[in-house]
């Protein structure tokens, strides 16, 4: 169910020290005056610098301005966030401010050691990550949407405010007279989530007032069943041997092989196939019905090919 913004920091309870990944707008700032609020000292600060935006130093001025008046030590990290040919701007930004977030074990803080970092991540912002997951035909991993928590490499994250509509964040803010930094590419139709911002969400608030509630449930169950999914994907590559072996892979329906080669390939070799991709790979292992059918087929950022009885995944 939705929650009012002190409803969520009521229910937070995370491991203490905390960092806070602060970006300067709404959300985040709102997640820092929580916190602080609510454990005083035992909170830190990390702002990231893109430096895509002549805006950016106007985040890290309110962010150094806002930690100094919380008393709050702050951290900030510039980095180079530009995105390759081919690849999202918003995806280059993003796995650019997690690198920055999983080195906070590293940042000393008067001697705290931080193994939990909150992100402010709302209501609105996990019905947009829903939404783009159908646009382009995801599957479970990309419906299941964003996580309220996970461990990974000895850290907790939190997404405390995903039931918090992006609203109620800000009319938090309004009655404290706190300020923040709009980011001025919100305003951008270029970017797919800003157009889903301005033209979907509000014409499901006047079908489904209660859409929020039910695309967050749905995600749980995605997430749920993926769970599971992952749990078959374990279990059947322990009996189909590393690297998986053919003739046990085709023992298995076309289903369970695909399911159980991308778990292989994301758990193992950090690589994701395309739909097409997984396809085909799946035609050519149904072939291999000699020792001289030869297999060599570009998936994700590499290549999987046959080597003996089995296959195996090089990068390029």
């Amino acid at each position: 169910m939705s929650q009012t913004f002190a409803q969520a920091l009521a229910a937070f309870n995370p491991g203490l020290p905390l960092a806070v990944a602060l970006s300067g707008g709404a959300d985040s700032t709102a997640l820092l005056l929580a916190c602080a609020g609510k454990w005083p000292s035992q909170v830190r600060a990390i702002h990231v610098h893109h430096g895509l935006q002549a805006a950016a130093d106007g985040f890290e001025r309110h962010c150094v301005a806002l930690c100094a008046r919380l008393n709050v030590p702050l951290v900030v990290r510039r980095v180079d966030a530009r995105h390759a040919s081919g690849e999202s701007p918003e995806n280059a930004a993003r796995m650019a401010r997690y690198k920055v977030f999983s080195d906070v074990p590293s940042v000393e803080w008067s001697g705290l050691a931080i193994n939990n970092i909150a992100l402010a991540q709302h209501a609105d912002d996990q019905v947009e990550t829903v939404l783009l997951a159908l646009s382009r035909g995801a599957g479970l991993p990309g419906l299941a949407a964003m996580p309220a928590h996970w461990r990974r490499n000895g850290l907790t994250w939190h997404r405390p405010l995903l039931a918090v509509p992006g609203l109620a964040i800000r009319d938090w803010l309004r009655e404290r007279r706190e300020s923040w930094i709009e980011d001025p590419s919100n305003g951008d139709p270029g970017f797919t989530r800003n157009r889903i911002r301005a033209q979907l969400l509000p014409v499901l608030d006047a079908a489904f007032p209660q859409f929020r509630d039910t695309f967050s449930r749905s995600a749980a169950h995605a997430a749920e069943a993926q769970t599971v999914l992952n749990e078959v994907a374990a279990q059947d590559l322990a009996g189909l041997g590393m690297p998986p072996q053919i003739a046990r892979l085709q023992a298995l329906s076309r289903a369970r092989q695909a399911n159980a080669l991308r778990h292989w390939l994301r758990s193992v070799h950090a690589t994701t196939p395309s739909a097409a991709q997984l396809a085909e790979l799946l035609d050519q292992i149904a072939n291999c019905t000699t020792r001289g059918h030869r297999l060599h087929l570009k998936v994700g950022r590499g290549f999987v090919q046959r080597l003996g009885g089995c296959i195996d995944w090089r990068s390029a």
